[in-house]
């Protein structure tokens, strides 16, 4: 069975910001990866920003990585 890695960075919302869970629980917010490093030190884990960057550790979901804000649309 495969392993899923412990922590996950949802999509992008729509306001900015992407949900952080830990080992499927919900930590908050992130307005950037400063704030997932502060989520995983409460939770325990390293908060290397190396560790944001292994897929063994993180799963960026929907968007592209180190990224919290939509793109505008251009009118």
């Amino acid at each position: 069975m495969p392993r899923h890695p412990p922590i996950v960075v949802h999509r992008i919302a729509a306001s900015g910001g992407r949900r952080v869970t830990v080992r499927q629980q919900i930590m908050g917010l992130a307005d950037s990866d400063r704030d997932v490093l502060e989520f995983l030190r409460l939770a325990g884990l390293p908060d290397t920003e190396e560790l944001l960057d292994d897929p063994t550790w993180v799963e960026w979901i929907g968007d592209r990585p180190h990224e919290y804000y939509p793109l505008e649309i251009m009118p």
